[in-house]
């Protein structure tokens, strides 16, 4: 079974995903990252495929997508530098998450094939079309075993919501607000109703909700209308400014858990 599948057949509430973007702060943390976040409890882990124009994303993370990118990121050495990370003892399940011309670029069978034997479990692509993926891509994805996680917003429509479920396996992206990426104050009355809203449809998929969650407060606030919660802005701005990329993501884990 798939890592993420496998996850949320034992676990249904309180995961906390993390995205980091790959290459940032400095070009080989990718690793260390990902081993902290595991060593302190993170559920799943979401790396950002640095890209140029990273249009579904704040401030925060378009900074940390330019300096992975002039530190000489790409997905080429991304992959190299995942190689072997199973065999090291990482087992928490891991996201590729970033746009699709990458994706095209490196040819999507060679792509998904790379996954499979570094050992990623899934891709959040926000500018595929659920369409083009049924259509073209998802006997590919199928072929080695990556899941495609798609992502929806309080403007998506309810038949539309319905077929990204009925399309989906492992989680739904459940976005907070119609904005970029960002931490922001609190989660709003408007936000808990399209939260209910989506919850009394009775999915067949579990949904984290991502966009605006920041600490102890709004991951709580989050997983009691999802399975969980996505943070990525302020894990961001901690990396800017740690001095200890191990113990500050540890503690940083901890604090949004509430551990």
């Amino acid at each position: 079974m798939n890592r993420i599948s496998a996850l949320f057949s034992v676990k249904k509430n309180n995961l906390l995903n993390v995205y980091f973007t790959a290459g940032f702060p400095k070009i080989n943390d990718t690793k260390l990252i990902l081993k902290s976040l595991q060593e302190s409890g993170a559920d799943l882990v979401e790396i950002g495929m640095p890209y140029s124009d990273p249009v579904a994303d704040g401030e925060t993370i378009q900074q940390a997508n330019q300096v992975s990118l002039d530190n000489g990121m790409t997905v080429k050495l991304l992959f190299e530098q995942l190689a072997g990370i199973r065999q090291e003892g990482i087992t928490v399940p891991i996201l590729l998450m970033g746009y699709v011309n990458p994706v095209l670029q490196f040819g999507v069978e060679a792509f998904c094939q790379k996954c499979q034997e570094v050992g990623v479990d899934g891709l959040i692509l926000p500018d595929m079309p659920a369409s083009v993926y049924e259509e073209e891509y998802k006997a590919i994805f199928d072929k080695y075993g990556i899941l495609n996680i798609f992502l929806i917003t309080p403007q998506t429509s309810e038949s539309r919501i319905r077929h990204i479920d009925e399309v989906s396996h492992g989680f739904i992206y459940m976005v907070s607000s119609a904005s970029t990426t960002g931490a922001k104050s609190g989660i709003s009355d408007v936000q808990e109703e399209y939260f209910e809203r989506v919850n009394n449809m009775n999915l067949n998929n579990p949904r984290l909700i991502g966009f605006g969650i920041s600490d102890n407060e709004t991951f709580k606030k989050a997983s009691s209308h999802a399975a969980g919660a996505i943070i990525g802005s302020a894990f961001i701005k901690m990396l800017s400014n740690s001095t200890d990329l191990d113990s500050d993501t540890k503690a940083f884990v901890k604090m949004v858990k509430g551990l």
